[in-house]
């Protein structure tokens, strides 16, 4: 069974799967459980997010980080200058195959649109994390996470506030839309100022406003209530979380926002 799974972890990285599309995901039906903020909260200032030369832009202006080539050119190690073993280039895919620790962009980006794939092998554990600062001893101390998951093998996805998609502990995500073991997720996360938007596989997942009144009630009632740092800066790294299973991602894009 592990063999089987590892071949279907590993194969077609390179692209039989649809790759995440920002326009299809934008346009498509939120479902009817996902969870939604109706308070606002002030909207941070419009300054331009912190991207430096080394990440050019393309003429629509998103900046690919990821498209089977060397991903140490944008991505390094969580507290580290460079880019670690146990993340390896398969097939197109970045996979995390060893322990290694969470990688971060090398850039750090206040508002943006985020897209990529991927995929975790049978009881797997992952992560997306944004505004994440080194200030901390874990990414998660301070970055917000988009959870990956195997939802029907591991304990985290009996609660829709842990499973697949959902925005982790704060923001649940509905059943029935993430694709079983082995096959590609698409994830879009749009931070614009206060607000955030997550969707996978075209299903608009949460949509909230950070520090509305709501979000703070959630916040108060999760394990983050005791992170001092958790969510508190409007700029940072995105993250990748290496939590010891194999996951895979690929497709990895990025568009500063004004």
């Amino acid at each position: 069974m592990l063999l089987c799974a590892l071949g279907m972890m590993l194969s077609g990285c390179a692209g039989n799967a649809a790759q995440s599309s920002p326009e299809t995901a934008a346009t498509s039906a939120t479902t009817a459980n996902a969870q939604s903020s109706s308070t606002s909260a002030p909207v941070a200032s419009s300054t331009a997010s912190a991207v430096a030369q080394t990440a050019t832009a393309s003429g629509d202006g998103w900046i690919t980080l990821f498209d089977g080539g060397d991903p140490a050119k944008y991505f390094r190690g969580f507290k580290k200058d460079s880019f670690p073993a146990g993340w390896t280039v398969r097939d197109g895919c970045l996979v995390r195959t060893g322990p290694g620790g969470d990688l971060i962009t090398r850039e750090q980006f206040q508002n943006f649109d985020l897209t990529l794939d991927w995929k975790i092998l049978k009881g797997g554990n992952s992560g997306i994390m944004y505004h994440v600062s080194e200030a901390a001893n874990n990414t998660y101390d301070t970055g917000p996470e988009m959870q990956i998951l195997d939802d029907d093998a591991h304990n985290d996805g009996k609660d829709r506030l842990t499973c697949a998609g959902a925005n982790y502990a704060l923001y649940p995500a509905p059943k029935g839309i993430v694709k079983p073991v082995g096959q590609w997720n698409s994830i879009r996360i749009l931070c614009n100022g206060n607000h955030v938007e997550q969707y996978m596989n075209g299903v608009q997942i949460c949509s909230f406003d950070a520090g509305s009144a709501d979000w703070k009630a959630r916040l108060l009632a999760s394990k983050f209530s005791k992170f001092p740092l958790y969510a508190t800066t409007s700029t940072g790294h995105i993250a990748l979380q290496d939590h010891g299973d194999e996951v895979a991602f690929r497709n990895i894009r990025i568009k500063p926002l004004p």
